[in-house]
């Protein structure tokens, strides 16, 4: 877990908004460096509304230049389709494949998909820059087909973004992030006003946003009054800023991998 033998979060209590079912992975990360973990869940992931649209992409892979996966959940909703249609991953190997984030890429590769561009900044305006370097030039886009399968909410820069330089972009609901109906608001609540709670971890926009309605507010100060404020990536933090918090940790690198360890190191440095 690169956790070194001094434990820099031992008697910390942090924490985590991610999905349940994506958790685990993260949750040990944290434990590794000596944390206790509290798991708030504030999205859960499920199937799209409807199929219809990722099933005709699906169908027409023909028709498209570039596959941009944004997340290792776009990766495993796209790929779980891929196959329900009857399809097999080689059917890939005619695409170019943007993969954002080094999770997405290693998800990707796990599963024998090649990977042409891993951006190094996983914000859409740097995805665009590196979908632009790679092709060499803004004039390069002009008539390629692009399709995005990724959450039903996101960001729309990089598809717009796409369609001024001259491309076609297909962005289609390969999955959906909502608020589970089972978390415990009141036993979070509890912890965070008592002071149980050293930091508290988002690694989306959508945690932050949930975990806000969830406590039904547009200002998180009073709630998380001494609690340490951790951000996956830039994008995050700035939703953060809009409920009134700060991140106080936002690793260089956007994965919760790095966002363990800027945790680790922000308290062994404190």
């Amino acid at each position: 877990m690169g956790a070194d033998k001094f434990k820099p979060l031992e008697g910390r209590t942090v924490m985590i908004t991610r999905a349940r079912e994506q958790a685990a992975e993260f949750a040990a990360e944290l434990e590794a460096y000596g944390a206790r973990v509290v798991a708030c869940p504030t999205i859960e992931i499920v199937p799209p509304a409807s199929y219809a649209r990722l099933d005709e992409a699906i169908e027409n892979l023909f028709g498209y230049d570039w596959l941009v996966l944004t997340s290792a959940n776009a990766v495993e909703h796209f790929l779980a389709r891929l196959s329900a249609s009857g399809k097999e991953v080689s059917e890939l190997d005619e695409l170019h494949v943007c993969a954002i984030g080094e999770a997405t890429a290693a998800r990707l590769v796990e599963a024998h998909v090649h990977v042409d561009v891993v951006p190094e900044k996983s914000r859409a305006e740097g995805v665009f820059e590196a979908l632009e370097a790679y092709l060499g030039g803004r004039g390069q886009f002009e008539n390629l087909n692009f399709l995005l399968p990724r959450a039903a909410v996101a960001r729309d820069f990089l598809p717009r973004a796409l369609e001024e330089a001259g491309a076609r972009c297909d962005v289609v609901e390969a999955y959906r992030t909502v608020r589970p109906e089972t978390t415990d608001r009141a036993r979070a609540e509890a912890l965070l006003v008592g002071g149980g709670v050293d930091c508290i971890t988002f690694t989306s926009s959508s945690t932050v946003h949930n975990f806000a309605q969830l406590f039904d507010t547009r200002d998180l100060r009073p709630l998380l009054s001494g609690v340490r404020v951790a951000c996956i990536g830039a994008v995050t933090a700035e939703t953060a800023a809009e409920y009134g918090l700060r991140a106080a940790v936002v690793p260089a690198e956007s994965n919760a991998r790095s966002l363990a360890r800027a945790v680790a190191d922000y308290y062994r440095a404190s």
